[in-house]
């Protein structure tokens, strides 16, 4: 199985790379730093351009979108500055959909699957107000994995959404509810099970149905 990941430099995409590799899977990780396979600014159009050459023709059985920014913690009301609100979309809205249409040729060739790390904050049943930003591009990209999953099911491409937990990473904090290594395991099973059948889920990293 080829598998495609965006942040794979730290965090969940890290783990989940050292995961996959470590079941004899070829991994191809993705992050802006430079440290991976692939160097990849999710909101760059010529990067993404770029990836797609440098994967021309092969198959991606598993792509897993988890590059994504939480620029938005911790501001006030009269924050949330208009940059930011640009800024987090690209990465953890429009950078999802770039990367998709940068890879549907190879998906399409493998009848693969995606896999889009929201959070639990993009659902409407949680809003205990605050991350403005964070919250509603979240939504968004729940409302972008459903809408994939409904056209791509011709091509048998199957969508899958996630909250991976609280984790202890640099978004979650160490007061965080659960180790990184854990919600990798969790999602990678998640995404094992995730078929036509359940294309459009929303689900946590221990396989509950989330309220969208």
């Amino acid at each position: 199985m080829h598998v495609v990941v965006t942040g794979a430099n730290r965090g969940i995409g890290k783990s989940l790379v050292e995961q996959y590799r470590a079941q004899g899977h070829r991994v191809t990780g993705a992050a802006r730093n430079g440290s991976c396979e692939i160097s990849l600014d999710v909101t760059d159009p010529e990067q993404q351009r770029n990836m797609a050459a440098a994967l021309a023709g092969q198959d991606v059985d598993l792509l897993v979108c988890n590059a994504g920014v939480y620029l938005d913690k911790g501001q006030k009301i009269d924050g949330y500055p208009a940059q930011m609100w640009a800024d987090t979309f690209a990465a953890n809205v429009t950078g999802v959909f770039l990367t998709v249409q940068a890879l549907l040729p190879n998906l399409r060739a493998a009848r693969g699957k995606i896999a889009i790390i929201s959070s639990q904050m993009a659902s409407h049943t949680r809003a205990p107000g605050g991350s403005y930003i964070y919250r509603a591009s979240k939504a968004a990209a729940l409302n972008l994995g459903r809408n994939l999953a409904a056209d791509l099911a011709g091509d048998g491409i199957a969508v899958g959404i996630y909250h991976p937990g609280w984790v202890q990473t640099d978004m979650g904090g160490g007061a965080a509810d659960i180790t990184v290594d854990t919600a990798a395991k969790g999602l990678a099973e998640r995404f094992s099970a995730l078929s036509l059948e359940t294309t459009g889920c929303f689900e946590t990293w221990d396989g509950r149905a989330h309220p969208y």
